[in-house]
């Protein structure tokens, strides 16, 4: 292990010290993308830098899946929770509305058999999760995605969905936070089902933006929320209404009613990513950096890999800097987990 020392200035000018660092990438190997996102932070954490950036503008802002988290297996979470849901759940299949089964089906079709997905399909997916959780409390929601979240990972052996996290990634917050970063996870996928996700990192719920769906009081029935006042003994439950589909250009809006700052860096892995990077490079106050994590390691996961030298070819010349899971990874999900073949019932 490479071990880095830093040399303090005390009081005295001829009081020198040297203090050991961490070394927070184990799981990294060296390379161009570790190496700007350091420089980069050297630099507008300096005091005396013309970049500094204080701690409360320090904001960046990360994707979930295929950035942090796995969605390989064999596709997004959500997308296998919403066919489980309809499909297979024994206390919800049998009533699922039928364009909820239409779409759960096209998941099922494509992840088996290869069929396309029909054009927009992730508003058709949207609109379909939302009906399919109407009518549940947000802890009934919370236990139903972790229940889902513990079973193992389909094309993997030694991991569960829960457990799917990039861990070279986590490194990286870590990093981040300890040089007074504060970093948000914006992702296309339900607001909730992210916060269920990453709860086990620590990650804070105001800190976690998605899709979202309406919600009303237990008692509120068809007023509307302005025309009824809740009583403390109601709870929250989920209604069949899509307010937000989180992707492109609508991160960006989210980000800017969320959190009221515009990113200094930002982290994601495919094209629903690129307005909320272009909003972070286009920062008028700080210098920025955005980073977009390819899947071309087809060996331990599962990757197309003529997709991923499209991609990029293409992020590179957006003037973004580009993560290699092949490349820059001593390892994907640690230690005892395996790629297998995918396995269906």
């Amino acid at each position: 292990m490479i071990v880095v020392f830093a040399i303090l200035c005390s009081s005295s000018s001829d009081d020198i010290e040297t203090v050991p660092q961490k070394d927070y990438f184990t799981l990294w190997n060296t390379c161009e993308a570790l190496t700007v996102l350091q420089d980069y932070v050297s630099d507008v954490t300096d005091p005396n830098s013309s970049h500094f950036i204080k701690e409360e503008d320090r904001i960046v802002t990360f994707d979930m899946d295929g950035t942090f988290i796995g969605e390989l297996y064999p596709t997004y979470f959500e997308y296998n929770l919403l066919e489980y849901r309809v499909l297979d759940d024994e206390s919800y299949k049998d009533i699922a509305p039928d364009d909820v089964r239409e779409t759960a089906q096209q998941i099922r079709d494509f992840v088996r058999n290869g069929t396309p997905l029909p054009a927009h399909f992730d508003m058709k997916h949207a609109r379909a999760a939302a009906k399919a959780y109407e009518g549940m409390t947000l802890k009934e929601f919370d236990e139903y995605v972790k229940a889902y979240a513990a079973q193992p990972a389909n094309g993997f052996s030694g991991m569960t969905y829960g457990d799917s996290f990039y861990k070279p990634m986590l490194q990286v917050f870590d990093y981040l936070s300890d040089h007074g970063f504060t970093y948000y996870v914006v992702s296309g996928s339900d607001r909730f089902i992210c916060r269920s996700l990453v709860e086990s990192l620590g990650i804070s719920p105001n800190r976690v933006i998605g899709m979202d769906v309406m919600f009303r009081s237990s008692k509120q029935g068809g007023d509307s929320g302005v025309g009824y006042t809740m009583d403390k003994e109601e709870y929250l439950v989920r209604d069949d209404s899509l307010i937000i589909k989180n992707l492109k250009t609508n991160k960006v809006l989210q980000i800017s009613q969320e959190i009221g700052k515009v990113p200094v860096l930002s982290f994601g892995n495919s094209s629903g990513d690129e307005a909320m990077h272009n909003y972070c490079l286009g920062n008028q106050k700080y210098r920025t950096a955005t980073f977009m994590l390819v899947a071309d390691d087809d060996v331990r996961d599962h990757a197309d890999l003529e997709e991923g030298a499209r991609r990029e070819a293409k992020w590179r010349k957006a003037g973004y800097h580009v993560i290699s899971m092949k490349n820059d990874f001593k390892t994907i999900y640690g230690e005892g987990v395996k790629k297998t073949e995918f396995k269906f019932d």
